[in-house]
């Protein structure tokens, strides 16, 4: 599905599910967290087209994405991947500390023993 050669960043915001709304993209942009090929882009009408890379910055994480393709829906969410290539950093692994006890998630709420492995590991016996 091929949309037009340019499109309104808001828009193409909105398309690619980055955001719920597209009052809620127009907000995102004029806050200045979106940039267009490392330049602030001031306005929601700002025109993206294919090959522009955009930097993306939501709560607490930063999203870069290569415009693959204009939208000309808010489709389902495999739809929305095709619009962009996802070139976002990688998140970086969290290392187990001392002073977190290793348990499987899920495994439900820490026994007896468990407590006393712990208060043993915290206390460096």
């Amino acid at each position: 599905m091929e949309g037009p050669a340019r499109q309104r960043l808001d828009k193409w915001l909105f398309f690619a599910r980055v955001v719920k709304s597209r009052t809620l993209a127009a907000k995102l942009v004029e806050a200045g967290n979106v940039r267009v090929n490392r330049d602030k882009a001031g306005q929601a009408a700002h025109m993206v087209k294919p090959g522009d890379v955009l930097t993306i910055g939501l709560d607490r994480r930063i999203l870069v994405y290569r415009v693959v393709d204009t939208g000309l829906r808010r489709g389902p969410a495999p739809e929305a991947a095709t619009l962009y290539e996802d070139l976002s950093p990688a998140k970086p692994a969290v290392e187990a500390t001392a002073d977190a006890a290793i348990r499987e998630p899920g495994s439900g709420r820490p026994t007896k023993k468990d407590r006393r492995d712990l208060d043993r590991v915290r206390s460096g016996d």
